[in-house]
């Protein structure tokens, strides 16, 4: 199970960090990214990160202001978000795969899990 939590509503320009949790399990997810979803649009890949934390993977619009870790001794990742704007709101979902490869997969079908989701909304 994935629970995310840290979603809110924050004036542009502010940051907000996400966590993610994956409860129930005893070994960290080899892969787990971050997607989301604005109203009207269909689910869009932010980023991921492998177990070793060896690749790490963004969407272009948020490279240079989001980041993306992951503490696998806590079985949680985060998205730290910075210089946030109002095309960040959305729905932030994590997700999680259960197979063991290196490089980050951007679909959303290459994830096995998924949490139920955090608001983000960013005001101008």
């Amino acid at each position: 199970q994935l629970v995310e939590s840290g979603g809110g509503l924050v004036q542009a320009g502010a940051s907000l960090r996400l966590s993610c949790v994956a409860s129930g399990r005893t070994v960290p997810p080899p892969v787990t990214g971050w997607f989301r979803q604005a109203p009207g649009k269909e689910r869009e890949f932010v980023g991921g990160i492998n177990w070793r934390s060896d690749n790490i993977n963004y969407r272009d619009s948020v490279k240079g202001r989001f980041t993306i870790s992951r503490d696998n001794a806590k079985n949680t990742m985060y998205l730290q978000m910075n210089s946030l704007n109002a095309e960040d709101t959305a729905v932030y979902y994590c997700a999680a795969s259960k197979v063991w490869i290196r490089m980050v997969p951007t679909a959303a079908r290459s994830y096995d899990f998924w949490g139920t989701g955090t608001q983000v909304t960013v005001s101008s």
